[in-house]
């Protein structure tokens, strides 16, 4: 034992911190460097950054096309922010894909038509009657019939009960808000907004009533609200291949801005004033919102209402679900509107 220090660093590590390998402070830059250590500003929204999905989709626009494939169509644009669609997914397609599992859920999405992009197969399945019927119909739909493994399957399904065969469902293409406005052409604009309503078949039968009474398109929120799933496609009974849907970050926002446009609003509410047959706005431009069953429109809503309406029912402690309110609401509406020159 020598009993030297080693390295003579004064139990500093070599080349750590600031310091060289030999243990020497390392030199200052003398403030050359200092700006780096300023910010680049505010993160610029998301049409505007480079190479950005929504900025793709802006450039289409502006050149006067639709986004190709890859370009969703999302994001804040300039002229649209007032209806609160600055979120990327509220205009265009919706976030992923959605997987389909099971025989008999396979079978009736594609019973029901909804669009499909690929059907997986095991090669086991492939001799049960319902997997041969599934097979039969995707064929018939142009659906790409793929074979997969029981461990692919797996992983695509993300571990459910899949009994060898799942769908691959299209996202779904939500609208802008805006265009149901020019959509109704000289009839005058009825359009349906959702609150709070988080069950996909609610939302689907509430699309099924509209397209029958003549609205011209449904709104949901993006956050805390069902969007247009494969339980949607089947509880519309093919209404949202005709009916289009839009997603918006704020339904308040959205709500304000049909009111700047000449639209009226009419909540359907239990505590509401006045009955569902005596709206005295169901022959103008109105937006008729819907709240959930139980809680009914929320505060922040049923303030952005010019009236709240109530259905009158014979039991004060029963509720309807959205779909029948809607329903009863949408044909109080036909029926005064059938009777305009």
């Amino acid at each position: 034992m020598s009993g030297r220090k080693s390295g003579g660093t004064g139990g500093r590590a070599p080349g750590g911190g600031g310091y060289t390998k030999a243990g020497k402070p390392r030199p200052g830059t003398g403030g050359n460097r200092r700006d780096r250590l300023e910010g680049k500003g505010p993160t610029p929204p998301a049409y505007m950054r480079p190479g950005h999905p929504a900025q793709r989709a802006a450039a289409a626009r502006a050149a006067g096309r639709p986004p190709r494939a890859g370009e969703e169509r999302g994001g804040a644009s300039p002229g649209r922010s007032d209806y609160g669609n600055e979120n990327p997914a509220q205009r265009g397609r919706g976030d992923e894909p959605e997987m389909v599992a099971g025989r008999n859920s396979v079978v009736e999405s594609l019973r029901a038509r909804i669009p499909a992009m690929a059907l997986y197969v095991s090669g086991r399945a492939q001799q049960d009657e319902r997997v041969a019927e599934a097979v039969q119909l995707a064929a018939d739909a142009g659906v790409a019939v793929l074979e997969a493994g029981l461990t692919e399957l797996d992983r695509l399904t993300g571990g459910a009960v899949h009994q060898g065969i799942a769908l691959r469902v299209r996202p779904y293409d939500y609208a802008h808000p805006e265009d149901f406005i020019a959509a109704a052409g000289p009839v005058p604009p009825l359009i349906v907004a959702l609150d709070g309503v988080t069950d996909p078949r609610n939302l689907g039968a509430v699309v099924r009533s509209a397209a029958a009474f003549g609205a011209s398109g449904v709104v949901v929120p993006a956050r805390r609200s069902a969007g247009v799933t494969a339980g949607a496609w089947k509880a519309s009974a093919g209404a949202l291949a005709r009916l289009p849907v839009a997603r918006v970050t704020n339904l308040t926002r959205t709500l304000e801005s049909y009111k700047e446009r000449g639209l009226f609003v009419a909540g359907l509410d239990a505590a509401g004033s006045t009955d569902v047959h005596d709206m005295t706005i169901a022959d103008g431009p109105m937006v008729l919102v819907v709240g959930s069953e139980g809680r009914g429109l929320s505060r922040v809503v049923a303030g952005a209402c010019d009236m709240l309406v109530r259905i009158p029912i014979a039991a004060t402690t029963e509720s309807l679900n959205a779909g029948i309110a809607a329903s009863i609401a949408l044909y109080e509406i036909a029926t005064v509107r059938s009777r305009l020159p």
